[in-house]
């Protein structure tokens, strides 16, 4: 650890200050009041980009900004907790706004004597969430609002030195808030009760009333004390700390005036406040001391979207389980007790809007009744914005679990498969082993099958995308869905005229089609009609998709609708996330519509879901319209071809596995059908093999993801000795080197684990004699 020479002088307790200051690898400073007794280079370097010069405590260096000056005053506050205390505040700087995370903490007794050190560690966070920049802006507007009030605000220590001023007390004293906050400025400089003898100073904590205001003096003359005074009413109250001890004044200023004095009115500034109020961005309401609404502005009736909140109790007006919490978060509000952070609340109702609830403690209106201000912040799409944010995080995470797992069980279950496809070949149907051999192949099959189901939720499947008519498909499933639904649910179809094509896998197509099918078999168990309609839809510009965007342009959509029981309004959000299921135990893996969701999502697609319980369920499939070209004309014809049923062929073939069983499965398969093979068990050892071989070779067959060099790396190796090499891919699952060397090269096959002794001869013949 580097040490400055500051810590190698001085007393213990400042090289104690100096050793605490570089131990942190954040921006770090140590302070005693407003003294900075330490730093590191972090902080320097923090200082330095904000534009300070140095020797700067936290509270001066970030709080010159007024939506920071109260932050700090109240992680100040917090302090003598005893714990460590936390906001995120944002600094501009540069045209630009960085978004920083303070901690700050009582240095322990032993070091810092009495004189109660404070510890401030400062690190700058990454402001990627779009929630926390709406936030931000939401703050933002709050402090404009504040700081533009048409009353004058303020805050002073018991020491009555200024903490905080808005910008409207600070013109009144013809200067700037950062004039007074932070400066040695003391209330009674500025400030002179109204009934004060003569040399009477003015302390910090008087009751309130009528004052007299001096500007400020000009740079570097006397105070004036012959200079005209503004005539106010200060409406006071006490902030007190754990202890009940004063630990600062909080004040509101009405500028009263010579003329409004003699005229007995304030009807200027009432209305003027009554501007700011009604037009104010926020909900902003007043509370008697019941809790009852006596006032609100626009801004709130908008938010809970009902004409009679008049009279009614604010707790009334949120979610039953909420109500309590809000009601002693108030309560405590009024009693002057502090919070690290707001109430966030959801307002009942059908607009289900959730917002953070800011108040203030009550104070005696001039009726003598006791009133308390509350300010309501709606955060229901920052609210959406973190759940979307976390659910693709989750999604994320699982898709990669999957991936994982795919890679390895697919391995396991090729060799499975193979084997029992080569143990077929020496044991027939009349054979006493021929039945244990199946039943072994058929239950690897459906493991298969859930790993493929779990590739596609996780969106990492190779497609093999072909242009497709939706109607033909259709047409092709009609038998196969009469069959799952049984002769109790109808089935009926209605195709759309002059559909335009799509360009998707159709075995996943398929799959989704059968998905959706099941389940609305399942929720109809007395029977009912499934209806699956296609017809062409246009968006004219991005719509909005439940929480998704759905781009402008052409689709073919799809419906499949239901008359079953529906979805209970608790479930719709996760009826798409993997392993949720409503079914009883052992009668589904809750994989269906994960799977439905990702194979969509994958083909570039969007599915939206529409339900209501005891009404049914639709769920809508957009997908791209593609217009064909030549190539895929072509492709449609090629696609046409019967299969060849003789599975011999000749060739050398280079086979790189490096997994044993799946290698050696392959090999002896490939064998038996007629090539030549050569086996490596890693891109470094088919590389090794002589020139001349390697230069003989017709076919590369490779795994993908492979130790050190993978699959797509020693083709792409290979292909600069030999440009006409055949390629075949084998892999399970589609990893992001695969899909891009797929993407650019067009003579690039793929066969994906698991995979048949059938399956792997009938792909090797294709590419030999260039049908693939």
């Amino acid at each position: 650890m580097a040490l400055s020479f500051a810590s190698l002088i001085g007393s213990p307790r400042r090289r104690a200050a100096w050793l605490l200051a570089e131990a942190s690898p954040f921006a770090r400073a140590l302070t005693r009041g407003h003294e900075l007794l330490a730093d590191n280079t972090a902080y320097r370097v923090l200082a330095a980009r904000l534009g300070d010069e140095g020797g700067h405590s936290p509270d001066a260096l970030l709080g010159r900004e007024i939506a920071n000056a109260e932050i700090i005053a109240r992680l100040q506050s917090l302090l003598p907790l005893g714990r460590a205390v936390q906001e995120d505040i944002a600094v501009h700087v540069d045209g630009g706004a960085i978004s920083l995370r303070v901690t700050a903490m009582l240095a322990p007794v032993s070091v810092s004597g009495r004189g109660n050190w404070v510890i401030w560690d400062i690190q700058e966070v990454a402001d990627n969430a779009a929630a926390l920049v709406a936030v931000r802006q939401q703050r933002d507007e709050l402090a404009a609002f504040i700081d533009n009030a048409p009353v004058g605000l303020y805050s002073v220590a018991p020491d009555g030195r200024f903490l905080f001023a808005n910008r409207t007390f600070a013109a009144w004293l013809g200067g700037l808030p950062e004039q007074l906050v932070g400066s040695d400025l003391l209330l009674s400089d500025v400030l002179n009760h109204g009934e004060a003898r003569e040399n009477e100073t003015m302390t910090p904590d008087w009751p309130g009333g009528e004052a007299k205001l001096r500007p400020l003096p000009a740079e570097g003359a006397e105070p004036d004390h012959a200079a005209r005074l503004r005539l106010v009413s200060v409406s006071q109250t006490v902030v007190p700390d754990v202890d009940g001890k004063p630990l600062r004044y909080s004040a509101v200023v009405h500028d009263l005036g010579l003329e409004l004095r003699q005229r007995g009115t304030l009807r200027p500034v009432e209305a003027e406040f009554r501007r700011f109020f009604d037009q104010a961005p926020i909900g902003i309401l007043v509370l008697d001391s019941a809790g009852t609404i006596r006032e609100a502005n626009a801004a709130f009736a908008q938010l809970c979207g009902r004409d009679d909140w008049l009279g009614q109790r604010l707790a009334a007006l949120v979610r039953e389980e909420d109500a309590l919490a809000l009601a002693r978060h108030l309560v405590a509000l009024r009693r002057g007790e502090i919070f690290s952070r707001a109430l966030e609340v959801r307002l009942a109702g059908p607009r289900e809007r959730v917002v953070e609830v800011f108040a203030a403690s009550s104070a005696e209106r001039e009726d003598g009744q006791s009133a308390q201000l509350v300010y309501l912040v709606d955060t229901t799409d920052q609210r959406n914005l973190q759940t979307q944010f976390h659910q693709s995080q989750k999604m994320q995470a699982v898709g990669q679990l999957a991936g994982g797992i795919a890679h390895d069980f697919n391995n396991l279950l090729t060799a499975m498969i193979g084997f029992c496809d080569l143990l077929l070949q020496r044991h027939q149907p009349g054979d006493q082993s021929f039945a244990d051999i199946m039943q072994i192949k058929q239950n690897a099959s459906r493991a298969a099958n859930l790993v493929r189901q779990l590739l596609a939720f996780s969106r990492q499947q190779t497609l093999v995308p072909k242009v497709l008519d939706i109607t033909d498909v259709l047409a092709d499933l009609r038998n196969l869905i009469g069959r799952l639904i049984g002769e109790t649910i109808t089935l009926k179809m209605v195709h759309g005229r002059d559909l335009g094509l799509i360009k998707v896998d159709q075995g996943q197509l398929e799959q989704v089609i059968i998905n959706l099918a099941v389940n609305a078999r399942d929720a109809m168990v007395d029977g009912g009609e499934l209806k699956i309609r296609t017809l062409n839809h246009s968006v004219e510009q991005p719509t909005e998709l439940g929480a998704e965007i759905v781009p402008a342009g052409d689709y073919v959509l799809v419906e499949v609708s239901d008359t079953g029981h529906g979805i209970a309004p608790e479930n719709m959000a996760k009826i798409f996330d993997p392993f949720f299921t409503t079914k009883a135990v052992g009668a589904g893996t809750g994989l269906g519509l994960s799977t439905v969701y990702g194979i969509i999502k994958q083909t570039g697609g969007f599915i939206h879901v529409e339900s209501m319980p005891g009404e049914g369920a639709c769920f809508r499939l957009y997908l791209p319209r593609h217009r064909p070209n030549g190539e895929d004309l072509s492709a449609g014809r090629d696609d046409a071809r019967p299969d060849s049923r003789d599975l011999t062929g000749q060739g050398l073939v280079l086979l790189v596995e490096d997994e044993d069983a799946v290698r050696a499965f392959a090999a002896r398969a490939l064998r038996n059908k007629g090539y030549t093979v050569i086996e490596a068990a890693s891109g470094e050892q088919a590389l090794a093999l002589p020139p001349e071989q390697l230069d003989r070779v017709e076919l590369l067959i490779s795994d993908v993801v492979m130790p050190n060099l993978d699959g797509p790396s020693l083709a792409a190796q290979l292909r600069s000795r030999r440009p006409d090499l055949k390629i075949l891919f084998i892999s399970g699952y589609a990893e992001d080197s695969l899909r891009n060397n797929m993407a650019k090269s067009a003579d690039v096959n793929f066969l994906p684990k698991p995979f048949s002794l059938s399956q792997l001869a009938g792909k090797v013949k294709e590419v030999m004699d260039g049908t693939a």
